[in-house]
This record gives C-alpha cells, sequence and structure tokens, in this order.
C-alpha cells in the first residue's frame, strides 16, 4: 500500500468522524435524549385531546391515543347544544380586559414606586408583597358578603354580569405584578427623566412617552401573565357566574362533564382545545414585542 493509496487517506478522516460523533453522543447526545422524552411527555396528553376531539363516539371510554375515525360530530354537538359562543366571549373579555386594565394600572404604581419619594412607599411596597402570601380563595366568603350587598343597590357590577367579575379581578392588579414592573424601571437611567423634565415635560409625558417604550419587555411579560391565569381562572368564576349564559368556556365546559363526563367528553375536549387558541395567539404576538424590547434595549445600552 503506498502512500498515495485512496484508502490510507481516507482512513484518518474516517476515524475522525467516528471519534467527533463518540465525543458529540458523550457531551451533547444525552441532551438531545432527554429533550425528546420531555417532548414526548409533554405532547401525549396533547394528542389525546386531539383524539378525544375527533373521536365519533364522543365519550371517555372510547377515547384513545389515536382515534380510530376522525369526525367534527363533537364540535358541532358544542355549537348546536351549548351556548358555546356566549361563553368564549366572556373567557376572552375577562381576559383581554383584566391584562390591558392590569399592565396599565401596575405600570402607573411601579413608576411612582420607582421614580417618587413619599411617606408609605416603603410601607407600600412590603404591603404588597405580603399580600400576596395570602391564596386568593381566604377572602371569597368577604368578597361574597360584599358584593351580596352591592348587587342589591347597584345590580349591573352583581353576581352574574360581568362587571362585577372584573372588579374582584381587578382588586388584585396592584399584586406581585408591580414589583416585577419596578424592578424593570429601576433599570432605566435616571437622567432621562431629568433630561426630560428640563425640557418642560410633565410626569405623564415621562411616564408614556419615554418609560413605557423603553419597558415593552416587562409590559408584554405581565400582559402574557395575566391573560393565561385570567383564561384559566374558575374558583372565583363559579362563585359569582351562576347563570348559564354568564358562564365561561372554563366553567361552562366544567358544566358538561360535572354530571355526564363520560357521554359529553368528546365536546369537552373540543372545547380544551378551543380554549388553548387565545393562549397561543397572545403568545406568539407578544413573543415578537419581547424579543424586539430586548434587542433594542442591548443596542441602546
Amino acid at each position: 500500500m503506498t502512500v498515495g493509496d485512496p484508502e490510507t487517506v481516507r482512513a484518518p478522516h474516517t476515524r475522525s468522524g467516528a471519534a467527533r460523533f463518540a465525543l458529540w453522543a458523550r457531551r451533547l447526545g444525552w441532551r438531545h435524549a432527554v429533550m425528546l422524552v420531555v417532548v414526548a411527555f409533554a405532547i401525549f396528553p396533547v394528542m389525546f385531546v386531539v383524539s378525544a376531539a375527533l373521536n365519533p363516539l364522543g365519550t371517555l371510554s372510547s377515547a384513545q391515543l389515536w382515534p380510530t375515525g376522525a369526525s367534527l360530530d363533537n364540535a358541532r354537538d358544542l355549537f348546536r347544544n351549548t351556548p358555546f359562543t356566549t361563553w368564549y366571549a366572556n373567557s376572552l373579555f375577562f381576559a383581554a380586559t383584566n391584562a390591558a386594565v392590569t399592565v396599565l394600572f401596575s405600570a402607573l404604581a411601579a413608576y411612582a414606586f420607582s421614580r417618587m419619594r413619599f411617606r408609605g412607599r416603603r410601607v407600600g411596597l412590603v404591603g404588597l408583597l405580603v399580600i400576596q402570601m395570602f391564596p386568593q380563595f381566604l377572602a371569597i366568603v368577604a368578597i361574597y358578603l360584599m358584593f351580596s350587598t352591592i348587587g342589591e343597590l347597584y345590580p349591573a357590577v352583581g353576581f352574574d354580569t360581568r362587571w362585577g367579575l372584573l372588579l374582584v379581578y381587578l382588586g388584585g392588579a396592584l399584586s406581585i405584578n408591580t414589583w416585577l414592573m419596578k424592578g424593570f424601571f429601576d433599570t432605566v437611567p435616571k437622567e432621562l427623566d431629568e433630561s426630560a423634565q428640563i425640557d418642560g415635560a410633565t410626569h405623564a409625558q415621562v411616564f408614556f412617552r419615554i418609560m413605557l417604550p423603553l419597558v415593552t419587555p416587562v409590559l408584554a411579560i405581565v400582559a402574557l401573565l395575566v391573560f393565561v391565569s385570567t383564561i384559566n381562572e374558575f374558583l372565583m368564576a363559579s362563585v359569582f357566574l351562576r347563570d348559564t349564559d354568564a358562564k365561561t368556556l372554563g366553567l361552562g365546559l366544567y358544566q358538561l362533564v360535572a354530571s355526564q363526563r363520560n357521554a359529553n367528553f368528546g365536546m369537552f375536549a373540543v372545547g380544551a382545545l378551543m380554549l388553548s387558541l387565545p393562549t397561543l395567539i397572545v403568545f406568539w404576538f407578544l413573543q415578537r414585542y419581547i424579543s424586539d424590547g430586548l434587542t433594542a434595549g442591548a443596542v441602546k445600552g
């Protein structure tokens, strides 16, 4: 075998490729294996719900991981036999409105705590943090008694009304979100505020025109968290919304399977998939703003 023999030339490359693969398998290969296991574990319940939604029998006992047949009968039954559109509209109203108002109120409070010095500032911050240590359901009895009286005086904000439950949700607007936003506001140099105020800008102009564009990432994060938590909220809604047409989609779906879990599971699965769509849309929409905001902040820094 001569020096110029092709086998002699290719052998080192072959051994080098095998060695690189072995090195990759030792360092990164196991991570890919773990990732595949986690992905399979996460996809399994999604596939089961999709299969149950497409199952023509529409029962829990006949649901399989992979359906033997596929039809849209469950979706048609859900739209025909239930006020699905009303439930869906109620859920979107609560989630979108609560997210928007909570972001505004939390941003205003965070700006005040971050940029202004006043008596009771530290007590207010600590109070917001301490209140979050108590679960929300501890206040259900007190809130129920309160709104029983309010509903008699002002029926528009009583039980079985959108505005009544929305007021309850907004009662927790100044929560841990204020702490999260305050930490982000503190990273913005105060020289920007001072230079704008020297030019004659008011606190409102500084807040809306300077601060909010610079803290877009935290606004998007808080909006996403509040939207997801509100659209999935069940406990407070079950106390306030008793009329069928006033229920959210979560309450309506629970009503379907509360007494006939096996028979209505197909419709329940369709509703669950429909309920996940707004969350996915909001996530992908706000993800772009989060990335753009972080990139812009890095360039400005």
